[in-house]
């Protein structure tokens, strides 16, 4: 048995049979397969990111309705937690912004998203004003998520925090509706 074993062994390693289209198998399958996990990433990162828009919309048609309400950070990001549903560690990674806007002498937002590292220490929410009726406002939502890939394709094109975690960022504009 081991003998005919060994004998067909040898057979193989010596038949060149298939050499030419070897080469082309080891170029072709990674680029092939990496293209796939690609594919797989911005899949993902496209439902996280229609998720995290649903719960921001939702959040905002909310404080449209209850201007004069007591509405605060956590009360929002916990809205946007429940209406989204697909975000993981949503309560711990979302950090929310929200300021009023001039329409008439309009200016870009400064700074930059603020999202949440968890591997420093935590910051308090920057820019958090609810405003006041039939003024223009702007929330911005930043969320931090693991890639599922982060080696490879748009998982190691993403820029990461120090806890190996990318950040997406939604926005909205509206006006507070008059009670």
């Amino acid at each position: 048995m081991i003998r005919s074993l060994k004998k067909a062994l040898r057979r193989f390693r010596r038949d060149e049979n298939g050499a030419a289209i070897l080469l082309e198998f080891v170029i072709f399958v990674p680029l092939i397969f990496s293209t796939f996990l690609m594919a797989v990433e911005m899949g993902l990162y496209s439902m996280r990111h229609m998720f995290l828009d649903r719960g921001l919309d939702m959040t905002v048609r909310y404080v449209r309705l209850n201007t004069n309400t007591d509405i605060t950070h956590d009360l929002l990001k916990e809205k946007i937690c429940t209406y989204s549903g697909f975000l993981d560690d949503c309560d711990s990674t979302l950090r929310l912004e929200m300021v009023p806007l001039n329409p008439r002498q309009f200016a870009a937002l400064q700074q930059p998203v603020d999202g949440v590292d968890i591997s420093e220490p935590v910051k308090d929410p920057r820019g958090f004003d609810p405003g006041l009726e039939h003024q223009l406002m702007i929330l911005r939502a930043c969320v931090k998520f693991k890639p599922i890939f982060p080696s490879t394709g748009l998982g190691y094109a993403l820029t990461k925090d120090g806890s190996g975690r990318a950040r997406m960022i939604s926005t909205a504009a509206f006006v507070q509706e008059p009670n």
